[in-house]
């Protein structure tokens, strides 16, 4: 089960992510650089940037005016007698909103919401059900409103998490809400949402927040909880730039057959391109369902195929032309199927085209593969189970070989300029990680990638180890089949598994300011809104705040309370903040610091424009290196 299926509402409204950007260039973790000024919004001509485009941010993340559009059940659209058509889908009303955070300044793709509780509300704002969001990070980022120009305001990206400590007050009333609580017999709710639409325009009212559209369905525990186990459509890459563009102009998504209703749900919600950022669909045509004829010819020719169904652009429900079509659906199409279609796709790759090219398919032999959880921090000692799963034709494939490389080549160190220093390394030492070159799945499709970790030193400290820099180091491996004959098609860039693997740290005894000051001056510098309420570098500020430190300092991770709202500090420098505050000794006062930038840095130069200082800067310096290892 999954938000794709027969039992699903389906809501809209926009988001707030409100994140800083000072973190966002590498070179700002260098304590011995770092100026003031970076703690400023970036102007014109800027070289070094100041703190990009929203420096005072406090990383705050939360659903702004989400309403149910539609609800539906097995035998079809929930009607205006059932209640829920008025209801609201909210965050906490009791703590404080969730925290948007990146992984590390060098993997900037992987934004992870910590910290989340989604409620259903009546009119009134009841809560009829209250549940907590399973930390994940988004997926399959895209260029999607390919006429804007520039920043991140382009992009489109989904979630896909569970709902978890469900807590139901009085749903009676509801039908639909009656049979979603009976069918989370697991405890658990799939939840999926689309964002879009970005606002970087900082005189706007509806600066950072955006659109967002997403689905709510019922969840199985032996499910994987951040994907679909079903078809699974690949797209090409098309022109490069900043963001993924796809050839064929849809991006990746996925479908879920459904045999026994005689039907299949295919989610088109991060998938179709706007005419703008935020905007309606593009008219791509009437969009045709087909299963590959197993007699056609490579390309899979639209000429011959078995047609599923058929996505009208235009007339009534249009997914072009209907102004409501994207928040009343959030982009799930359900096509019936007869039984002679069900078979000619049970066995055969899918596609969709717009009657003269097809725009995206499956690969032609059915297989995919994907980590469920894609993201982790480590500390050395650690180890993990990762799961990977298999399919194919949206099937469980048991027996299958799966072999795991490292790949940083989506990683995104900086590339020298418009940054103050050089850039750290990044995926190295190799040493630091061990774990199985391949691994079978078993039947449920399953295969497990286990990760042991061992200290992988300081290799992102400035000056040669002697500044302070980025803690630990981080990783991508990759997932594919062992057999190379099998890896058919185009794959997804970004589905691989990102690691933040923290340096070892050893506190001296006692602990006193002098060990700890370089952490707290990296936050006071990297997280400027924290000067309204405290100075993280000076120790009386801190001190005098201590208390209040040892509550936030405490709390797990996915509180939205905890300190750092970062999520980048290790749990050994953790604990020894927390047996600090105890004991605040104030330590020698450590020596001065370098204060001199490099005089290239100071020279002006024209840099680019200040929305371009998110993902899609973070993208661009990975092209620059990638283009610069080419000519080389």
């Amino acid at each position: 089960m999954s938000y794709l299926n027969a039992l699903r509402l389906h809501f809209a409204g926009r988001f707030q992510a409100n994140v800083s950007t000072v973190n966002n260039d590498p070179a700002h973790f260098d304590n011995a650089i770092f100026k003031p000024q970076y703690q400023n919004m970036q102007g014109p001509r800027m070289v070094p940037p100041n703190g990009w485009f929203n420096p005072q941010g406090d990383a705050a993340w939360r659903l702004l005016g989400c309403t149910v559009t539609s609800a539906w059940m097995p035998a079809g659209a929930v009607t205006a007698s059932d209640p829920v058509l008025g209801y609201i889908v909210a965050d906490s009303d009791t703590l404080a909103p969730a925290k948007l955070v990146d992984l590390d300044s060098e993997q900037q793709m992987v934004s992870e919401i910590w910290g989340l509780q989604v409620r259903i509300a009546d009119a009134a704002g009841n809560t009829l059900l209250c549940a907590d969001y399973d930390p994940a990070a988004f997926m399959d980022i895209w260029a999607r409103a390919s006429s804007s120009s520039g920043g991140d305001n382009v992009a489109g990206a989904m979630y896909q998490s569970v709902l978890s400590n469900l807590q139901w007050a009085d749903v009676s009333g509801s039908a639909f809400l009656t049979a979603l609580k009976a069918a989370a017999s697991d405890g658990l709710l799939s939840i999926k949402f689309n964002v879009d639409g970005f606002n970087l325009d900082y005189t706007s009212p509806d600066f950072m927040t955006g659109r967002i559209v997403g689905s709510i369905g019922p969840a199985s525990a032996s499910e994987p909880k951040q994907l679909i186990l079903g078809r699974q459509f690949m797209a090409s890459p098309g022109a490069s730039g900043g963001f993924f563009s796809p050839l064929g102009q849809v991006n990746f998504f996925a479908a879920v057959m459904d045999a026994q209703a005689g039907c299949i749900y295919v989610d088109l919600g991060n998938a179709l391109p706007t005419t703008d950022a935020g905007g309606g669909m593009q008219n791509l045509g009437d969009l045709t369902l087909s299963a590959c004829n197993p007699t056609a010819v490579p390309g899979y020719p639209a000429l011959g195929n078995v047609s599923l169904g058929t996505i009208p652009a235009s007339g009534p429900g249009g997914y072009a032309t209907d102004p409501d079509w994207y928040t009343r659906t959030a982009g799930v199409v359900v096509l019936p199927l007869t039984a002679a279609q069900v078979q000619a796709a049970a066995g055969h790759p899918l596609l969709l085209s717009d009657g003269q090219s097809v725009l995206i398919s499956e690969w032609s032999n059915g297989l995919w593969v994907r980590a469920d959880r894609f993201v982790y921090r480590m500390s050395p000692g650690d180890s993990v189970q990762i799961p990977v799963y298999a399919t194919q034709f949206g099937q469980p494939l048991s027996g299958a070989s799966i072999s795991f490389t490292l790949d940083p080549s989506q990683l995104q160190p900086g590339s020298g300029f418009p940054y103050v220093a050089p850039s750290p390394p990044v995926a190295t030492p190799t040493s630091a990680l061990t774990y199985n070159a391949t691994a079978s799945t078993d039947n449920n499709g399953m295969a497990v990638l286990t990760l042991a970790v061992t200290d992988p030193g300081t290799p992102r400290y400035f000056n040669n180890g002697q500044d302070y820099g980025i803690d630990g180091q981080v990783y991508g491996i990759r997932a594919a089949f062992t057999e190379a004959a099998l890896n058919v098609g185009p794959i997804n860039e970004l589905n691989f598994i990102s690691l933040l693997l923290w340096s070892g740290f050893t506190p001296a005894d006692p602990i006193t300011w002098t060990d700890l000051q370089p952490i707290f001056q990296q936050y006071a510098n990297l997280y400027p809104v924290m000067n309204r309420f405290l100075n993280l570098a000076d120790y009386d500020s801190v001190v005098a705040n201590a208390h209040l430190l040892l509550l936030a300092f405490g709390l797990d991770p996915a509180n939205p309370n905890a300190m750092p709202v970062t999520r980048d500090l290790s749990p050994a420098k953790r604990n020894a903040i927390l047996a600090w505050l105890k004991n605040p000794l104030p330590g020698p006062v450590p020596p001065s610091t370098r204060k001199a930038m490099p005089a290239a840095a100071e020279a002006l130069a024209s840099g680019p424009p200040p929305q371009q200082g998110g993902k899609v800067a973070a993208r661009a310096r990975r092209l620059v290196l990638q283009s610069q290892g080419e000519s080389r």
